[in-house]
């Protein structure tokens, strides 16, 4: 009877203890969900641009060094698989932001294939859409691209905007062959020899060359097409209109983590490592270094995230000017200048 007791009474403790332990992690939790002044944080998704490589590593710095949760955010950070990608899930409200490429925004946009978002804050003020290959692949120009075989995801817009590029690179682009790829096996398809190129970012020469152990050969498109954008950061048309001052705390508390990932980019990789397993820290942190020269332009000053109509234009006019448009666009169409950074 006594060792019933016993029994009945050891149970009772670790039931007890278990509703303790119950109550005190639901606190934690809630604690966890609450910004410095002690309110509420407001649940937040947010896409990547491609996967996760150094080139999005300051969204991770946001989250790590507390600027989103000072904004007032609970962000849950998901890769992303390119700018088509990305609108969708943005439009479909799955995510409520993700950087994409603004060149293959308005190509989306213009073309009828995506409608209701906008630009809020420009990533990069310069594109970073290249083909990459490796030395052994006899590519050394544009030209060399014909009669290759190169790999992207569907939705990328260095695959979308290879047409226009072709057309002013002077490459038969029918005699360029694509196959699919994801954005985190890409370079796993470059390295196995099974592809001639992919459709990459130029900061992403070091991790190329991390995976395939060969020296990347680059072609970038902005050696024929100089005034356009790199990324920008899109939401909703709805989230916009709806909640404009939380779109302008996002971008900021965003930008911020940008600007700190640049300034640090050993620190960032190593922030991306601890949440990414995956990461090559040093291919990531070298990733963040060639990307400074993109963030900011001599039309930008110091100031991160403008946008300048008037460049904007120009891009819209070059793919007009390329038949790469079916529809005419004006710049506010894509980018909401109210809720941009200004210069």
């Amino acid at each position: 009877m006594r060792r019933l007791t016993r029994t009945v009474a050891a149970a009772a403790l670790a039931t007890a203890l278990a509703l303790v332990a119950g109550c005190s992690s639901g606190s934690d939790k809630s604690d966890e969900a609450k910004g410095a002044n002690g309110a509420a944080l407001e649940k937040v998704t947010y896409l990547t641009s491609f996967g996760n490589f150094g080139r999005d590593s300051y969204a991770w710095v946001a989250k790590e060094k507390g600027f989103f949760s000072d904004a007032g955010f609970d962000v849950e950070i998901k890769p992303g698989q390119g700018t088509g990608t990305v609108i969708q899930t943005v439009v479909g409200g799955q995510a409520d932001f993700g950087p994409i490429d603004l060149t293959g925004g308005i190509l989306q946009l213009g073309n009828g294939q995506a409608k209701d978002f906008v630009a809020v804050a420009a990533i990069q003020q310069r594109t970073m859409a290249a083909i990459v290959s490796v030395e052994g692949k006899n590519i050394a120009t544009p030209k060399d691209l014909e009669g290759k075989k190169l790999a992207d995801t569907p939705s990328s817009v260095v695959r979308n905007l290879f047409p226009t590029y072709a057309r002013l690179a002077g490459i038969d682009a029918s005699k360029v062959t694509w196959v699919n790829g994801e954005a985190q096996t890409l370079m796993g398809t470059l390295a196995s020899g099974s592809v001639d190129g992919i459709g990459q970012f130029v900061v992403g020469q070091p991790t190329v060359e991390a995976v395939t152990k060969k020296k990347p050969v680059v072609l970038p498109y902005s050696n024929v097409m100089q005034d356009l954008y790199g990324n920008v950061l899109i939401t909703s048309t709805k989230i916009a209109k709806e909640k404009p001052e939380m779109v302008k705390r996002f971008t900021a508390a965003l930008l911020k983590g940008l600007e700190y990932a640049l300034a640090n980019p050993q620190e960032a990789a190593d922030i991306l490592k601890k949440n990414v397993d995956a990461t090559n820290p040093a291919a990531a942190a070298a990733e963040l270094q060639l990307m400074a020269a993109y963030v900011r332009s001599s039309n930008s000053g110091t100031a991160l995230g403008t946008l300048d109509s008037g460049r904007v234009a120009k891009s819209i006019a070059l793919l007009q000017g390329a038949g790469a448009l079916k529809q005419n666009l004006t710049p506010d169409q894509i980018i909401d200048f109210n809720l941009a950074p200004k210069a």
